[in-house]
């Protein structure tokens, strides 16, 4: 299996683009600095230098064209205004998508977050906060809204650096929790695996199930 994932130095990505490298698949990650490289190729995986805030349809179309997937890993992070959770966390999702569907790649796996709403109130936190749920819930609608695209959408709750369990809460809601990035990238692998979860989009926890049991 050949999957290209966008924002492939995130640490999800790393950890995801090392799973499919251990068991023989491919894994593509596309990254904004060259600096980055030499992690991906760390992890098993090839880096493809793109930038998603400036990239064209064609470009990402020529990145993604023969995979049998992508994921959806970007974001822009901590410390970042409201202005680029809208040019990344919505635009390049959808960018993604765009490009996924004039190469003929039907399978589409984003991580949004806990809580995304492109309505969400002013209240919902602090400006920059909203901005993220909003640019997150925006985009998942986008995606959902693709008939040409076998989308699951995954929100995890707080992210930790903890090593991974193996097992994990899912459901339409699951209440707040945290989860080691180690978990989510795992349940993203389960996720390539099952045709059957396109089309979901589900809350993901630590918890005392197995991810496979889980999904």
């Amino acid at each position: 299996m050949r999957v290209v994932i966008a924002g492939g130095h995130g640490k999800i990505a790393v950890h995801l683009e090392r799973l499919l490298a251990q068991r023989g698949d491919e894994a593509v990650g596309l990254i904004r600095n060259p600096d980055h490289a030499g992690d991906l190729e760390a992890a098993g995986a090839q880096p493809v230098v793109l930038d998603l805030e400036k990239a064209s349809v064609d470009e990402v179309v020529e990145a993604v064209r023969g995979a049998d997937a992508v994921v959806f890993a970007a974001g822009a992070g901590p410390g970042s205004g409201a202005a680029r959770k809208e040019t990344v966390d919505r635009d390049a999702a959808i960018l993604l998508a765009d490009a996924a569907e004039a190469a003929g790649v039907r399978r589409y796996v984003a991580i949004s977050s806990m809580g995304a709403d492109a309505e969400a109130p002013d209240d919902a936190g602090d400006p920059v906060f909203v901005a993220y749920l909003r640019a997150k819930g925006a985009a998942d609608d986008a995606l959902r809204s693709r008939g040409a695209l076998h989308t699951t959408i995954v929100r995890p709750g707080r992210l930790t650096d903890d090593p991974g369990t193996g097992r994990v809460h899912i459901g339409d809601s699951t209440g707040y929790g945290a989860i080691p990035r180690e978990d989510v990238a795992a349940v993203l692998l389960a996720v390539l695996d099952a045709p059957a979860t396109a089309g979901r989009t589900f809350e993901l926890i630590g918890g005392e199930t197995p991810i496979n049991e889980a999904l």
